[in-house]
């Protein structure tokens, strides 16, 4: 066996994944993030540390260029998968992982690739006034739409001046036409739009996809927050209430979580005074569920994900139906569900004004902390276009 093969079997032992996710593709992005868990393989940041880029979801043209732009991206030895269901995604591992550790394919494909990638179109400065006056630099800058700890396909545009944001804009996600703007495709909402649609839902498993979504939310705002053991045990949580795991099983692991970061004088440092959102001013904007309630900044916000999820491990085994009467039936993961738009519409329209004076960092915390669901959004936008 000759270097060459030895080192790419040594690549493909243990591959780094760079997973992007298209709107409506949240359920694969799961299955995907579950199998990578069981089989030990790590979750690449940026595309220089990855070896594997996993698509998860339908495919979707509004962000091939994007994609395309990560793959190229890639240094060798790499490979590439489209997963567009959960059902297909241990099998889809195994093949790209084959691939990666394939001498004759790795050389085809560096062989193919461009002696020096095309050219970018860089952001460029322009001087402009700050907050306090000053004329400075000023740089245009796109955060999304694939960005590790992310809303899958979010877009916003950022006026950077230094590593402060002076303005902010939502720019998608896209609409998604067809199937994938129903129930399917917005899985974090689905039992509420059943129930809506008159299928027989239980208070129980409305409760449970509840409680899931919230822990998923939390786990990118942990894991943003330099907090990636607390994001891991998020993960497990959410995975075990997918999987239909019982409430003894959960109640005590979602207690020492909700301990656990509470109780975090570095966390609550970080965050202080981050995106304060009053209730009113919440509910004035149309806002409502966690975001509303938690009255304060990007802190009391996971607070109130954990306080949720607290009262929702309570309710797994309810066996009445949902009711929109009752708070569970009135209420998913990211508010009210009887509204003409999905309650991430008016989560996503307060980015704007809460990033504007924040630094850089901060401003990625305060979007986890709202964790406006972009199936949802895209969704929204191809009702709000057929209309």
């Amino acid at each position: 066996m000759d270097l060459t093969a030895r080192l790419l079997r040594a690549a493909a032992a243990r591959p780094r994944l760079l997973v992007l996710t298209t709107p409506g593709g949240t359920p694969v992005r799961l299955a995907v993030e579950r199998e990578a868990r069981l089989r030990d393989w790590p979750v690449a940041a940026t595309p220089a540390d990855a070896g594997l880029l996993v698509l998860a979801g339908p495919g979707h043209p509004g962000t091939a260029p994007a994609v395309e732009r990560l793959w190229r991206d890639m240094p060798g030895p790499r490979a590439r998968l489209h997963a567009r269901h959960p059902d297909e995604v241990a099998a889809a591992l195994d093949a790209a992982r084959a691939r990666l550790g394939a001498p004759d394919l790795q050389r085809a494909d560096a062989a193919a690739r461009p002696a020096a990638p095309p050219p970018d179109e860089l952001p460029m400065a322009e001087q402009g006034p700050d907050r306090d006056g000053l004329w400075l630099d000023r740089l245009h800058v796109p955060l999304g739409p694939f960005l590790p700890d992310w809303p899958a396909g979010l877009v916003l545009r950022l006026v950077l001046q230094g590593d402060v944001v002076q303005q902010a804009a939502l720019a998608g996600p896209a609409p998604v036409p067809g199937p994938a703007a129903g129930a399917g495709g917005r899985f974090w909402a689905e039992p509420w739009l059943r129930a809506a649609a008159g299928e027989p839902v239980t208070t129980g498993e409305a409760a449970r996809r509840r409680a899931a979504a919230q822990l998923d939310s939390l786990a990118r705002l942990l894991a943003l927050a330099g907090r990636p053991g607390q994001a891991t045990r998020a993960r497990r949580l959410r995975d075990a209430l997918l999987a239909h795991a019982p409430e003894p099983a959960v109640r005590p692991a979602v207690a020492a979580l909700h301990r656990a970061v509470c109780r975090s004088r570095t966390l609550r440092r970080l965050t202080r005074g981050l995106g304060v959102l009053s209730t009113a001013e919440a509910e004035a904007a149309g806002v409502s569920g966690p975001a509303a309630r938690a009255d304060g900044d990007v802190f009391d916000r996971c607070r109130e994900w954990l306080e949720c999820v607290a009262r929702d491990v309570r309710r797994l085994d309810a066996t009445g139906p949902l009711d929109p009467a009752d708070p569970v039936g009135r209420e998913g993961p990211r508010g009210r569900t009887t509204g003409p738009l999905p309650p991430s519409v008016a989560l996503a329209g307060l980015l704007p004004r809460l990033l504007t004076g924040t630094e850089l960092a901060g401003a990625r915390l305060i979007v986890a902390s709202l964790d406006p669901d972009p199936d949802e959004l895209a969704a929204a936008g191809a009702e709000l276009a057929h209309d």
